[in-house]
């Protein structure tokens, strides 16, 4: 029997559509702590303290990440990856970048929906701390996305992207690091844009 409920389609950004972009920050500075992301850390509170305590004590502000951030481009094939994922399905990104961080990187991918986090700033610019949209929200997006009867997909590359895989109807990890493969060994891999698509036409045409 066919399956009647609409479709949509979830993917992480960094690592995913765009480059990481503490990592671009770190080869920027030569902070090599800064170039630790959620493939290494699977705690993000923890990861994220680090990284405050660190631009604490270099004295760097959000302007300095956001200007690092106007020289970054979408990662080889994203765009027209979005773009052919947006014409056959609905399609939102789930982050836990922050909107302060995104802007020109959503402008760049022609401003699809994004659900990610806020950042905490001061009068002088520097960055005193972060605010979750909400606790878990990547799998709790994922829950209410199927809760509002949406047949869904999802696609990530990171430990912070597991619970979003596992509450889809179907989770595909992204180009993942070895150590997210060897933790997770159950979870489908796609390399790149090309597998990602046949993943996604095999998926469509299920519930055709």
């Amino acid at each position: 029997m066919a399956d009647l409920r609409p479709c949509l389609f979830a993917s992480d950004l960094e690592g995913v559509l765009v480059p990481e972009i503490w990592i671009a920050f770190a080869e920027k500075t030569g902070i090599e702590q800064l170039r630790l992301t959620t493939r290494d850390v699977s705690d993000y509170d923890q990861l994220m303290r680090m990284r405050l305590k660190i631009l604490k004590e270099r004295n760097l502000r959000l302007q300095d990440i956001q200007d690092v951030i106007a020289t970054v481009a979408p990662l080889p094939g994203a765009m027209q990856f979005v773009d052919w994922v947006r014409e056959r399905t609905q399609f939102v990104i789930i982050s836990d970048t922050f909107y302060e961080f995104a802007q020109p990187l959503m402008a760049q991918l022609g401003y699809p929906t994004i659900f990610c986090h806020s950042l905490e700033v001061d009068a002088e610019g520097t960055i005193t701390g972060y605010r979750l949209r909400l606790a878990q929200s990547k799998r709790k997006a994922m829950s209410a996305f199927r809760d509002l009867q949406f047949r869904t997909m999802a696609m990530g590359d990171s430990y912070n992207d597991i619970a979003m895989l596992r509450n889809a109807d179907i989770g595909v990890l992204f180009d993942p690091p070895t150590n997210v493969i060897e933790d997770h060994p159950d979870l489908p891999v796609v390399r790149n844009y090309c597998e990602a698509r046949s993943s996604i036409n095999a998926w469509l045409a299920d519930g055709a």
